[in-house]
């Protein structure tokens, strides 16, 4: 789940506890104006609290309207990072592909591309600092770059381009 969704989703959640007390409010106000619209009949007093209940009514309404929006907000943010999620994966294994890395190749540079450093990769595979290194150079060469800044940017390159437009310092 993404920060802005859990974000989205705590505020869902104080939004409905709000609504919850609101709408039991709401309900002792309208049960003790019915009972005393039957014992007195309507009077000024009533119509003044016949009004304060239904604005309590109103509120309950688009408290829950709002936790209905914040809910949507959240499964569509969910859903479009899966989605480039998905799309980089797809990126990721064709690039893979292209530069023809072994499997071996193909987990460091994947390794490298979540950031990890060469000591980082070594232990998360087992392998010696060296050997790393090695296979790094090599997914480098393949790549086309001589860095592991330039190895990130071959992905980014593609996931930022902004087609027929203006660059953004043009503007």
């Amino acid at each position: 789940m993404t920060t802005r969704a859990r974000s989205i989703e705590r505020k869902a959640t104080g939004i409905s506890i709000l609504v919850a007390l609101q709408a039991l409010a709401c309900a002792f106000f309208m049960a003790d104006l019915v009972g005393d619209v039957l014992a007195e009949g309507i009077g000024s007093h009533l119509v003044i609290e016949a009004m304060a209940a239904t604005a309590l009514l109103v509120a309950v309404v688009l408290g829950a309207l709002q936790v209905r929006s914040l809910i949507a907000a959240a499964r569509r943010d969910e859903a479009a990072v899966a989605a480039a999620q998905g799309a980089l994966a797809d990126l990721i294994a064709l690039r893979f592909a292209e530069w023809q890395l072994t499997a071996a190749e193909a987990d460091v540079a994947l390794f490298a591309l979540k950031g990890c450093d060469i000591a980082e990769i070594a232990g998360l595979r087992g392998s010696a600092a060296g050997t790393v290194r090695a296979q790094l150079a090599r997914v480098y060469a393949k790549a086309g770059v001589d860095s592991h800044s330039g190895l990130i940017a071959q992905f980014l390159e593609e996931l930022i381009a902004l087609p027929d437009r203006e660059p953004l310092g043009s503007l």
